[in-house]
């Protein structure tokens, strides 16, 4: 069976979608043709010179971290980067990058952290929303002629109100009192100027995308017969959904921190940083969070999420500081390599089971942590 290039990208693509990059990222292929066909998968987290070596002709170099990420004028070859576009290309190998969306899929370089660490994985500590912002409409309808309501309700569902998953047209409504003066100027539907009005009114209420803010607004006012419809629009909080940077996890049993550090040293593949903790070691360990790679941008939810530790890397001296001074949350810091390696066999998986024999899947054994000497 051949293996186009195509193939394994809608593969990666599926497992590690696109949109959940970062922003500021850059994913996806880097060099190579899509129809031409693959005979191995190489898989590391860095395109260094050592990995790129390890990848057979017409292979695809599959890793974590990009190689140009940030803007390039020139892969010239007597730039380093340039060099390793150049020798790929030579021989038909291609480079392809998942990074911070597979950081934030699921499962994703968190979920290989934790179970690497023997972990049970229950929520994502920082959630991308599922869905679009969402406002909720509530639009007050004289209930005088049930047609008036029906009008509103239908200019508010063509510009795009009321729908929820599968369902469209979706409101709700209660019945009620509304009152009001008008003053000098106005034109009143109903009612007379200087007179307080009170008016039997339904409650409309619907939801509608933040997007459709102003198309919703627009045919509120074309169909609603009050010179000033009264209405209310409250932004929603975004319902988390299952995918998103970060992971919150389980403990089989509960154990000291000291030993937690322990089980994350034994677990993780040995390296000059090593592991370093900070808390109390006697402290109960039973629920942690986890960050594949720099981690101390997810603090704030880290505090807030009810653990004990927060295993990642490269925490920096200052939020560590800060965040030890408002959290009894310890902090169990690794080498950024490391905690992103269990994820390389997370993809290796992922081919295998989808491609069996006819792709063979190697996770490379070349260790890219820059930091190589330790001191005595």
């Amino acid at each position: 069976m051949t293996v186009r290039l195509a193939d394994i990208i809608e593969v990666l693509d599926a497992a590690y979608p696109p949109a959940l990059a970062q922003s500021w990222d850059s994913v996806g292929l880097v060099c190579g043709d899509p129809s031409e066909s693959v005979e191995a998968v190489t898989i590391a987290v860095d395109a260094t010179t050592s990995v790129v070596a390890q990848v057979p002709d017409r292979g695809l170099l599959l890793a974590h971290h990009p190689l140009l990420l940030r803007g390039a004028d020139s892969v010239s070859t007597d730039t380093a980067k340039g060099a390793l576009i150049h020798s790929l290309i030579r021989t038909g190998r291609a480079l392809f990058t998942a990074h911070t969306n597979a950081d934030s899929a699921a499962p994703g370089v968190s979920d290989a952290l934790a179970a690497a660490l023997g972990l049970e994985v229950t929520d994502v500590l920082s959630p991308v929303p599922a869905g679009p912002a969402l406002d909720k409409w509530a639009v007050f309808v004289p209930s005088e002629d049930p047609g008036t309501a029906a009008a509103v309700r239908s200019a508010m569902f063509s510009a795009g109100a009321g729908q929820i998953g599968d369902y469209s047209q979706c409101s709700w409504s209660v019945a009620g009192t509304g009152q009001f003066l008008p003053h000098e100027g106005a034109t009143p539907t109903i009612g007379t100027v200087g007179a307080v009005e009170q008016v039997a009114e339904d409650r409309v209420e619907m939801v509608a995308p933040a997007s459709r803010r102003a198309a919703v607004l627009a045919g509120l006012r074309s169909a609603h017969p009050y010179e000033e419809p009264a209405f209310d629009i409250l932004a929603l909080q975004p319902i988390p959904g299952d995918v998103g940077l970060g992971r919150i996890a389980t403990l089989p049993s509960p154990e000291p921190l000291a030993a937690f550090v322990s089980r994350v040293r034994g677990a993780l593949p040995a390296t000059s940083w090593g592991v370093r903790a900070s808390g109390d070691p006697t402290t109960p360990v039973s629920r942690v969070a986890l960050c594949g790679g720099a981690g101390d941008s997810l603090l704030a939810e880290v505090a807030a999420a009810g653990v004990q530790a927060y295993v990642t890397a490269d925490l920096r001296h200052h939020p560590a500081d800060e965040h030890s001074r408002v959290s009894d949350v310890a902090l169990v810091d690794v080498a950024h390599w490391a905690s992103e390696y269990p994820w390389c066999h997370q993809a290796a998986r992922l081919l295998n089971d989808h491609f069996g024999a006819s792709l063979p899947v190697t996770v490379s054994d070349v260790r890219t942590d820059p930091w190589n000497v330790e001191g005595s």
